[in-house]
């Protein structure tokens, strides 16, 4: 025999490699699962696994096989929960991160069940191999027995009680009272569709943003058993309340069509009006987005003044000023009336008094050098030094005397005797006084004019000449004698007994030869 000579496997050997290819065989048959493919698992919690099974649920996407349950955990005992988990096929990705799905029958009520995939929304992330579907976005079938079981004796008497009073309403006319009401069907149900697909929204996100508000409201629902149980009893009993005032209810609703016949003109006009409503919510939602930091900045502002507020601050001024305040809105409800004095008083200055002190009477006789707020503070002087006594305006009187040039009559027997004839009084005194007129404001009266012309004399003025009767000239030495003896005894009064007093009249050459204290000269 040749040593070099190959052998061949050894009957141990091909048994071993028969016994593993047959191992292999039967597991791809029975499992029909290629142990070398890359495979992409994800994991979802559902309510309810419905005799789910490993190995032979399939999962579908769309009504086609993308991959199977590989594993059914029951959370608990006795509980229908499960967590499942589901190998997905490479083709059938992505799936997203919003993903649903539903267990469904295979069969009409009853059969295999196979699990229904929603691989979600494009915008949502995509899923990672091992990712969990929250119980959230799970759904499970309705079962036949379920149904059965929701139809217990308590809701078959609560049936009946409503089909009892369908029956009555429908039999005391309320049937052909909803037939007369199917004529309004067609234009409710055209309204109802124009708000449904109102509800759609009509910027981007208005749906999925309000059904996140609806999720948080059956949320804060969910949460609050008891306070919802208390609403529905209060329904009820709002219900109980209603059924007892049918009579006027049904009143209110014969008014109810004048009364939409009435709003729907309104209610277009508010349709109308929505679009507008919409672009400004839209435009104003940036602002509302930066009014958040604009009011943290405002909260210490604010916590400051409430620290104002208090009992050491403005708190303590209000309450020490609580018996004042009505005293001083007594004063400020009866100082009204004294402001409108005070402003009457005022607009008569500005109207009237202040123009007529700028006017500026022209007169030939007087002249005045300067208007009227000038010339009329010029008395005052002389009033003011009326009590002093060594210059001329103090207490004496001194008379000026002069030879009178000119004669009024002024009575039957009597004469005034002036230097210059007598043109009248000016301004001439009214025939009548005016009327005093309180109603009327100053501020609308005319303004006063000074200008006026001088009243004719009563007598005219004549010259006094030499007297040239007898009688005349007797009158004139006897009132020369008076006068002089006046004199006299003046003088004497006062101690100047050295006075002469003589009844000569002087002649225009002897004038320079007096001699007067405090005058040097005495001109013609």
């Amino acid at each position: 025999m040749r040593r070099n000579q190959k052998r061949g496997l050894s009957h141990t050997t091909v048994a071993l490699i028969a016994i593993v290819l047959a191992v292999v065989g039967t597991y791809l048959a029975f499992t029909k699962r290629n142990p070398f493919a890359d495979r992409f698992e994800i994991q979802a919690t559902v309510t309810t696994a419905n005799q789910l099974k490993a190995g032979t649920s399939l999962v579908r996407i769309a009504g086609v096989n993308v991959g199977k349950v590989t594993n059914v955990d029951h959370i608990g005992d006795g509980e229908p929960a499960a967590k499942i988990t589901m190998e997905i096929n490479k083709s059938a990705l992505p799936i997203h991160k919003d993903a649903t799905l539903k267990i469904r029958p295979r069969i009409f009520l009853e059969g295999n069940f196979f699990v229904d995939l929603q691989p979600g929304s494009p915008s949502a992330p995509n899923m990672a191999d091992g990712d969990m579907i929250p119980i959230n976005n799970t759904a499970g079938p309705v079962q036949f027995d379920q149904v059965l079981g929701a139809l217990q004796s308590d809701t078959r008497k609560d049936l009946k009680t409503l089909l009892s009073e369908l029956n009555k309403a429908y039999s005391n006319g309320g049937a052909q009272a909803l037939n007369r009401t199917t004529k309004n069907w067609e234009p409710a149900y055209k309204n109802s569709a124009i708000v449904n697909d109102a509800t759609l929204g009509v910027l981007e996100h208005d749906l999925s943003g309000y059904l996140r508000g609806a999720g948080r409201v059956a949320e804060g629902l969910d949460r609050n058993e008891v306070q919802l149980k208390s609403l529905i009893t209060d329904l009820r009993r709002t219900g109980a309340a209603l059924s007892e005032e049918d009579e006027e209810l049904s009143r209110a609703l014969a008014e109810l069509p004048r009364t939409l016949t009435a709003g729907m003109p309104a209610l277009e006009k508010l349709n109308g009006a929505l679009p507008s409503l919409r672009r400004f919510t839209a435009a104003l939602r940036p602002g509302v987005r930066s009014s958040g930091p604009a009011l943290d900045a405002q909260v210490p502002l604010l916590r400051e003044l409430g620290g104002l507020l208090g009992r050491n601050e403005l708190g303590g001024l209000a309450r020490e000023l609580r018996g004042t305040v009505p005293a001083l809105a007594s004063l400020n409800k009866n100082t009204i009336p004294l402001l409108e004095q005070l402003r009457g008083l005022a607009s008569c200055g500005n109207e009237v008094v202040l123009p007529w002190s700028k006017d500026k009477i022209e007169d030939k006789d007087f002249p005045a050098p300067g208007p009227v707020f000038q010339e009329q503070v010029k008395p005052f002087v002389g009033l003011a030094g009326e009590s002093r006594s060594f210059d001329a305006n103090g207490q004496w009187f001194r008379v000026a005397l002069n030879q009178s040039q000119f004669a009024t009559p002024a009575g039957t027997d009597t004469f005034l005797l002036t230097d210059r004839p007598v043109i009248g009084a000016n301004p001439p005194p009214p025939k009548k006084r005016p009327p005093l007129r309180g109603e009327v404001p100053c501020e609308t009266q005319q303004q006063p004019d000074l200008r006026s012309r001088a009243m004719e004399p009563p007598q005219p003025s004549f010259r006094i000449g030499e007297p040239t009767s007898a009688e005349g000239r007797k009158r004139q030495a006897k009132s020369m004698r008076t006068a002089i003896k006046w004199l006299e005894e003046g003088y004497e009064q006062q101690g100047k007994t050295k006075v002469k007093i003589v009844d000569d009249l002087l002649e225009s050459k002897e004038l320079p030869k007096l001699r007067i204290p405090g005058i040097e000269k005495v001109s013609r």
